[in-house]
């Protein structure tokens, strides 16, 4: 976040929000998902991963092992190769050609050639054009991935390599052209994850051999999975090797699940351009987009709020505590609706807002924080509340809930374009938007919860919700 105003003789940075001057708005008439479904299926809840009854895969892979990464991998491409063989005649009137070369290896010890090069230090999971292979790597990347988020991560990974298998098979039906230049590498990496997306509907519809995928806490672990792997803060959509933000990532994934491989295949370099949130760090971003949670910043960030929902029910903000004086409260941040005010425990939030370690995160271990703009997005969620208590909405069930995610995101969006207001602003820095969607994807997030803390019970909803907002504005929630 960027602060900017005639008082302070240099910026101080927040992490990342944008503080245009956006107005007032009308709010419409919710349409957003049922919160009891997803993408029109049940919330479920139990354990995701290979099923107890799970079949033994018949495919050959060279130097596999019977270690647990293995064994989900290779049963991910045997599963997910029987997706693209039932749905490529269905949806694209083409069979479905199985992949020419599966490589399992471990990238501390294995000196393997694939694509021209050693495997060895590649800690990675890839497909090979010239070859037609798949390749990954059990020994760091697999057990890394499960540590943070279970069996259900490689599934993912390894079904999103399988997708750019996919798009080479259909070529101009998925807007590869077989005489000219290939789409930019973040058209076919979303397209990748949008697959992946459709083939995570397909496990949850039971209609997989291997798998089974709750709804809940099983789509959670893919989603922070696609965050996991998301571009580093600042690269842009245009440039070589990008895959995308996790917000970009989330919504492709999102996408293919809620609308199938054909929605998929339509995507295109200017939909992606329109819609990612990669951009450029400001040169008034010179700690990079975070800035610890103090009294001055929140108070800055609840200005913001008001100028972006033009002062509709605005409460008073209290920074002597997370909860209100009945002891009620959401602690580190609450909504008190009898007084109309925002608490805040200033230190407990500080240590949500604590900047994300990277190195910790890909060496497979809990990053100490979820970066600053998961602290204010989560304040932000409690002012959401005063606004809808102020449209004579209740605030106090899971369509409030609902409500708080998009109106969070509808406020992110509002606060990205700082040359929209005179005076203090609030920016947008890269990689604010995916440290909210992080947040979201905990099972203690205050985004997308209501009044009393009771939370939206996916966090594909909550993610989907802010999205809304963000993407289509106020006039969504």
């Amino acid at each position: 976040m960027t602060y900017r105003g005639k008082t302070l003789a240099a910026c101080l940075l927040i992490g990342t929000l944008g503080a245009g001057g956006c107005g007032p708005t009308t709010a419409g008439t919710p349409t957003g998902p049922d919160v009891g479904k997803v993408a029109d299926l049940p919330v479920t809840h139990f354990e995701s991963g290979l099923k107890p009854d799970a079949p033994e895969p018949d495919i050959p892979v060279e130097n596999a092992t019977n270690d647990q990464a293995d064994k989900i991998a290779i049963a991910t491409i045997a599963d997910v190769s029987q997706f693209w063989a039932e749905t490529m005649p269905k949806d694209f009137g083409m069979d479905f050609q199985q992949v020419k070369r599966l490589l399992s290896y471990d990238s501390n010890t294995d000196t393997i050639e694939m694509c021209g090069r050693s495997v060895q230090g590649e800690i990675n999971a890839f497909f090979c054009p010239p070859e037609d292979a798949v390749a990954w790597d059990r020994g760091e990347l697999l057990p890394r991935l499960m540590k943070l988020y279970g069996d259900v991560a490689p599934i993912a990974v390894l079904a999103h390599e399988y997708g750019h298998a996919v798009q080479h098979r259909l070529g101009d039906k998925a807007g590869i052209p077989s005489d000219g230049p290939e789409p930019k590498t973040i058209v076919l990496e979303a397209q990748a994850d949008c697959f992946t997306g459709a083939y995570f509907r397909w496990i949850v519809e039971g209609k997989s051999k291997y798998f089974q995928v709750s709804t809940a806490e099983g789509l959670n672990a893919a989603l922070s999975t696609m965050y996991l792997v998301r571009d580093a803060p600042g690269k842009l959509a245009g440039e070589v090797g990008a895959h995308g933000t996790a917000f970009d990532r989330t919504l492709a994934f999102r996408e293919g699940f809620t609308d199938g491989p054909k929605k998929c295949a339509s995507y295109d370099e200017q939909l992606i351009r329109e819609r990612t949130t990669q951009f450029r760090f400001s040169k008034s971003d010179r700690d990079r987009g975070d800035m610890p949670v103090t009294e001055d910043s929140v108070r800055l960030v609840k200005e913001s709020l008001d100028r972006v929902f033009g002062g509709q029910g605005a409460p008073e903000l209290r920074t002597t505590g997370g909860t209100c004086p009945d002891g009620s409260g959401t602690p580190p941040t609450s909504y008190c609706p009898d007084e109309n005010v925002v608490t805040v425990d200033l230190a407990a939030l500080a240590q949500i807002g604590t900047p994300i370690d990277r190195g910790r995160e890909m060496a497979g271990e809990a990053s100490a924080g979820k970066g600053d703009f998961a602290a204010y997005a989560s304040l932000a969620s409690r002012y959401t509340l005063a606004v809808q208590k102020a449209e004579g909405k209740p605030i106090d069930d899971m369509e409030a809930a609902l409500r708080a995610a998009c109106l969070t995101g509808a406020w992110a969006k509002g606060v990205q374009n700082p040359e929209q207001a005179n005076g203090p602003v609030i920016r947008l820095s890269p990689g604010d938007v995916d440290e909210a969607i992080l947040e979201m994807l905990q099972p203690e997030s205050l985004i997308g919860s209501n009044v009393s803390g009771g939370q939206v019970p996916s966090g594909f909803l909550r993610v989907e919700a802010f999205g809304k907002g963000y993407l289509e504005g106020r006039d969504a929630c």
